[in-house]
């Protein structure tokens, strides 16, 4: 799958399964139950939903300030393609 395609994914897997819409519904992840893949994915999202995405740096420490808040829409991307 190239560059692109992935990153039209992340979006959209954001956009279907927003963290602040599913929070209510969910309790935030700890740490210690996400799996690496899990975490990966969060942080792309986070990535890709940061304030200033032109910027990579800006970009990073937003993702590794709130992948958490991404689990459950990395969970929701994941399980799909099961």
């Amino acid at each position: 799958m190239n560059t692109s395609r992935r990153i039209l994914l992340t979006g959209l897997a954001g956009l279907a399964v927003a963290p602040t819409a599913v929070a209510a519904a969910v309790a935030s992840p700890v740490p210690d139950d996400v799996t690496v893949a899990e975490e990966r994915f969060a942080r792309v999202i986070a990535a890709a939903h940061a304030p200033d995405v032109t910027c990579a740096r800006q970009a990073e420490r937003y993702a590794d300030a709130h992948w958490l808040d991404y689990v459950v829409a990395a969970r929701a991307v994941l399980d799909a393609r099961v």
